[in-house]
C-alpha cells in the first residue's frame, strides 16, 4: 500500500502542472483560459450545411421582389395560385416519383401518427394531388411559389434549398397548352429587369419510349442507352446497339437527335411510319419554329434528353440563360389523374429555381431618408406630428425613412436627410 501510495504522489503532481501549463499557455495567446476553445465552438454551431446559404440584404430584396413580380404575372394569365404544404405522407408525396426525387427527398416521422413523411424536394408532385381532389374535368391553371429541400445539391454548387416558382395546365393534350407556358415563361422573363436572354433546349421522351415498345426493349437494356445518352459515349453506344433489335434507330437517336428536320429520314422504316414517333417529331419542328419566330430565342434539340424518362411523357425543354451550365428552367409534358375515376389526365408545367436570377437582377437604386436625431429631441408636440404625418407620407411613395435611435443610428446607405428649418421639416439630399 505504501509503495503504491508513494507512486501516485508524481503522477499527480504532473498531472497538476501539465493542467496549469495549459491553462496559462491559453491564457497567454489570448489573455483569457478556454476562450480560443469557446469561440471555436461557437464559430462551428454557426456553421451552415454544404448547399445552404443566408439570402441577405440587397439578394433578400430582390428575391421578393422577383417572387411578386413572377408570381403575379401567372397570376393575371389566369393561373390560380396555391400554396402546399412543406411536408407531407410519402404516401402521397412520392407515389409516382422517380428515384431521383425519392433520393432527394428528406424522410422524418410524424410524432402524432408514427408514419413516414417527407420534406418536398419538388413542389410539382403536389400539383398533381391537388388537381386530383380539386380539379375537375376541364382545363385547370395553377401556379405555385415556395421552399424546397434537397438531399443533395444539384450540380457542383447547386442550392440545397432553392425557391421554385412553376406553373401548371392540367386537361389539354394538345400542343397549344405547351405553346402558352412558352408564352407565360417570355412574357416574365421579358418583363423583368435583368441582363440576360433565354437560350431553350428542346426534347421528347415519346420518341425513345416508342422504339423501346416496337424493339420490345428489356428494362436493363432501357436503363443501359439512358446512361449512354447521358454521358454522350457514343462509340460504346454503338457497340451496344448492334445486339439490340432496331438497334439502329437507337444509335441514329444520338447521331442525328439534333437535326430534328432530318431525323426521320435516318430512321427505319418501321420507324418513319409509326404514328406516335411521326406526330413527336412534328411537335419538335412546330414547337422549335415558334419559339423562333415568335421569341427569336435560339433553340437546340436533343432527342436524347431522358433525365426525366420516368416522369415525363412527351414534350421537354430546359431554358438556360447566357452560358451558365445548369437550367434556370425545367418543364414538359407528364400524366395527372383524376382521383375519383383514377384515368389518366394530360398535363404540362415547368419550374424555376427563383434565386438563379439574383445575380442576373438589378433594382432601382434606393432613396434613403434619415430623419435628424437632433430635431426630434427639440421637436414639441405639434412638430413631431407633423414629422410623423410626412414620414407616413414619404414612406408611401416608396421612400426608406429611419427614425433614428440615438444619435449614432444611421444607414450606410442614407441619401437625404429630413430636417426641421424655418419651422417646417425639409428634404435635403445628402
Amino acid at each position: 500500500m505504501s509503495v503504491s501510495s508513494d507512486s501516485a504522489k508524481p503522477a499527480q503532481r504532473n498531472s497538476t502542472n501539465e493542467t496549469t501549463q495549459s491553462a496559462k499557455s491559453s491564457t497567454a495567446s489570448n489573455g483569457m483560459p478556454y476562450l480560443s476553445n469557446f469561440g471555436s465552438d461557437v464559430a462551428n454551431s454557426w456553421l451552415l450545411p454544404d448547399g445552404v446559404v443566408d439570402v441577405l440584404f440587397e439578394d433578400a430584396h430582390k428575391q421578393e421582389v422577383l417572387r411578386h413580380q413572377l408570381i403575379e404575372q401567372l397570376i393575371t394569365h389566369g393561373y390560380q395560385l396555391v400554396c402546399p404544404p412543406m411536408i407531407e405522407f410519402t404516401e402521397s408525396l412520392l407515389s409516382d416519383a422517380s428515384e431521383d426525387l425519392k433520393r432527394q427527398t428528406f424522410k422524418i416521422i410524424d410524432q402524432l401518427t408514427g408514419r413516414l413523411m417527407g420534406v418536398r424536394a419538388d413542389i410539382t408532385p403536389q400539383i398533381l394531388r391537388i388537381d386530383a381532389h380539386h380539379g375537375g374535368m376541364g382545363i385547370a391553371r395553377y401556379c405555385y411559389v415556395g421552399d424546397v429541400i434537397h438531399t443533395l445539391p444539384s450540380g457542383l454548387f447547386g442550392s440545397r434549398t432553392p425557391l421554385q416558382l412553376g406553373a401548371e395546365i392540367f386537361g389539354c393534350a394538345s400542343l397549344a397548352a405547351d405553346i402558352e407556358l412558352i408564352d407565360v415563361l417570355f412574357t416574365m422573363v421579358n418583363n423583368l429587369n435583368i441582363s440576360a436572354a433565354l437560350h431553350i433546349d428542346l426534347g421528347h421522351v415519346a420518341i425513345f419510349k416508342r422504339l423501346a415498345e416496337l424493339a420490345e426493349l428489356p428494362e436493363v437494356a432501357t436503363e443501359q442507352l439512358m446512361y449512354l445518352y447521358a454521358n454522350k459515349n457514343l462509340p460504346e453506344l454503338k457497340r451496344v446497339c448492334r445486339d439490340l433489335p432496331m438497334g439502329d434507330d437507337f444509335y441514329v437517336l444520338a447521331r442525328f437527335g439534333h437535326d430534328i428536320a432530318n431525323l426521320l429520314t435516318k430512321l427505319s422504316n418501321t420507324a418513319q411510319q409509326d404514328d406516335q414517333i411521326v406526330a413527336a417529331v412534328d411537335e419538335l419542328q412546330r414547337l422549335k419554329s415558334y419559339l423562333e419566330t415568335q421569341w427569336q430565342c435560339p433553340v437546340s434539340i436533343d432527342v436524347t434528353e431522358l433525365s426525366g424518362y420516368h416522369y415525363h411523357t412527351g414534350i421537354v425543354f430546359n431554358g438556360y440563360i447566357n452560358s451558365e451550365t445548369q437550367p434556370l428552367v425545367r418543364g414538359g409534358r407528364f400524366d395527372g389523374m383524376q382521383s375519383q375515376t383514377q384515368t389518366l389526365r394530360a398535363a404540362t408545367g415547368f419550374s424555376m429555381d427563383v434565386s438563379r436570377l439574383l445575380a442576373h437582377t438589378q433594382l432601382d437604386a434606393p432613396t434613403t431618408v434619415l430623419v435628424d436625431f437632433a430635431a426630434i429631441n427639440n421637436a414639441n408636440e405639434d412638430e413631431m406630428q407633423t414629422l410623423l404625418q410626412q414620414v407616413e407620407s414619404l414612406r408611401q411613395q416608396g421612400y426608406r425613412v429611419t427614425m433614428p435611435l440615438d444619435a449614432q443610428d444611421s444607414p450606410n446607405d442614407v441619401t437625404h436627410r429630413l430636417v426641421f428649418a424655418d419651422n417646417q421639416w425639409q428634404l435635403q439630399t445628402v
